[in-house]
């Protein structure tokens, strides 16, 4: 996944899960006092999470960078507009968190194939899968285990850190 790709995932979590899901049912309902809320709650909460803790981290580096921009999904342009002068590691801090946030952005739309798609950062396999109820991605390799013999598992920071310097490695490398 590009980090590009974060944008593109935020505006889709904009734009179609925003809408509250159908319940099943045989279309007969009580009735009620008030209407639903005709937005899904938790994606728009999850999208101002986002956009907040971008803001705070581009505010923090460039505490003079220009309003946010309209469309929640210009937010990272806008931070890197923002953050041009930035040093590699805070260039590494700022494309990890993007990318984070895009893996975020992916599962929140019910993607969990996002996660296969990374190595375990532990044992180099490709056997990683997301447990939802941990909030975790999990190495499936028997042999891949903690000190109490369970499963490793790594938080979509911990996958973003490593996909990135990975990325960055492999750019030096191709530069010489």
């Amino acid at each position: 996944m590009d980090t590009d790709e974060a944008a593109h995932r935020l505006q889709l979590l904009l734009k179609e899960f925003t809408i509250p899901a159908r319940r099943p049912g045989d279309g007969r309902t009580g009735t009620r006092a008030h209407p639903p809320v005709p937005l899904n709650l938790a994606v728009i909460d999850h999208i101002t999470a986002s956009v907040v803790e971008v803001a705070e981290h581009a505010r923090a580096a460039a505490p003079d960078a220009g309003p946010l921009p309209a469309a929640p999904a210009g937010i990272y342009d806008w931070w890197r507009q923002s953050t041009p002068d930035l040093d590699e590691g805070a260039v590494q801090a700022r494309e990890t968190v993007i990318y984070r946030q895009g893996l975020e952005h992916a599962i929140a739309a019910g993607d969990h194939k996002v996660i296969r798609k990374h190595p375990c950062p532990a044992c180099g396999t490709w056997g990683l899968f997301w447990r939802a109820a941990a909030q975790r991605a999990v190495c499936v390799n028997q042999d891949c285990t903690d000190t109490k013999g369970m499963a490793r598992t790594w938080e979509l920071k911990q996958l973003a850190h490593e996909h990135i310097a990975a990325r960055q490695r492999t750019l030096k490398a191709n530069a010489t």
